[in-house]
């Protein structure tokens, strides 16, 4: 069988694109999207018709420019989640904007709207997982929401004390930055490459799946942000993880078996101890993990400059 059949029978998969074609072809659960995707999508005249109906949502709104061109951002996430969720089974992640990410209120602001839209559109929010990013105040966000009955996605995940909170905040689930972990030690350590057995980012994702199961959290653990295949062969086992569509490829191009590597019977016989968090002790513990501090910094800037180009396109369309 290919890799990714033989993965499949550990864990579930979603693909990481706006590109519905891609999703179609391989056959994932779930899907995530996000600005940069959407954006790229957007050119693709295949979805020509998800453009022109956010357009018009867009033109109708009351306001200035830049308040048309957020309306017309927002629809269409929904339109391209709406139309991924025609062709998978599962959920598709929907993205607040990055500008929040340090402010709860407008937050849950943010994703209830979200979430009024695609109820507009007919899709119950079960199968909507709403993208914060995993600061002190996303996760507190996502708290509220997930007492709402708004399921919710944690991103930018790179440190142990963002997992923790999160769990302890009954968030649905959480994306750790395989990728983006292990390219910043690579780069710290003045390295070309760092061998699977010793990668920080396929560690941290093993450290944080141990530590829920230990503990009976609920959280589901998505590995994310992979840059080789072997990354995701190395998390067999893990509730599920988000990938390309060039790795989704490569895997299904590739044949092979694979045990999982991640089970809940080894966490289970883990040593590992409780840590009993609130805001102090989860400032200072990100604050220790440099690492952490960098890559979410540096993730939010990312996300916030994908946002804003693609508020720039819509502006463009709106006026």
């Amino acid at each position: 069988m290919s890799l990714l059949d033989a993965l499949k029978q550990h864990s579930i998969i979603v693909a990481d694109t706006g590109d519905i074609g891609a999703i179609a072809q391989y056959t994932p659960r779930d899907a995530t999207t996000n600005p940069s995707l959407l954006l790229s999508a957007s050119q693709n005249a295949a979805y020509q018709d998800l453009v022109d109906e956010a357009l018009a949502y867009g033109k109708k709104q009351s306001g200035a420019a830049q308040a048309r061109a957020e309306a017309f951002v927002d629809k269409l996430f929904v339109n391209f989640g709406h139309r991924i969720l025609e062709i998978i089974p599962g959920r598709v992640s929907t993205e607040v904007d990055a500008r929040l990410s340090f402010d709860t209120s407008r937050t849950i602001d943010k994703a209830r709207h979200l979430i009024g839209l695609y109820e507009a559109a007919g899709i119950e929010r079960e199968r909507i997982l709403i993208k914060v990013a995993a600061t002190w105040e996303g996760i507190r966000a996502a708290e509220q929401l997930e007492r709402e009955g708004i399921h919710t996605n944690l991103t930018l995940l790179f440190s142990f004390a963002q997992a923790i909170a999160c769990a302890e905040a009954r968030v649905t689930l959480i994306s750790p930055f395989v990728g983006r972990i292990y390219d910043w030690y690579k780069a710290d350590r003045g390295v070309a490459d760092i061998p699977l057995e010793e990668d920080p980012g396929v560690a941290s994702v093993e450290r944080i799946y141990t530590y829920f199961k230990k503990f009976d959290f609920t959280t589901e653990v998505m590995g994310a942000s992979f840059r080789k295949a072997g990354q995701i062969t190395q998390l067999a086992g893990c509730d599920l993880l988000t990938i390309s569509p060039s790795l989704l490829s490569e895997l299904s191009a590739a044949s092979g078996t694979l045990e999982p590597r991640l089970t809940v019977d080894k966490a289970k016989a883990d040593d590992v101890e409780r840590i009993d968090m609130n805001e102090q002790t989860y400032r200072w513990m990100h604050n220790q993990d440099a690492m952490a501090v960098d890559k979410l910094a540096d993730g939010i800037r990312r996300f916030y400059a994908d946002g804003q180009k693609l508020v720039a396109y819509a502006t463009a369309r709106v006026s």
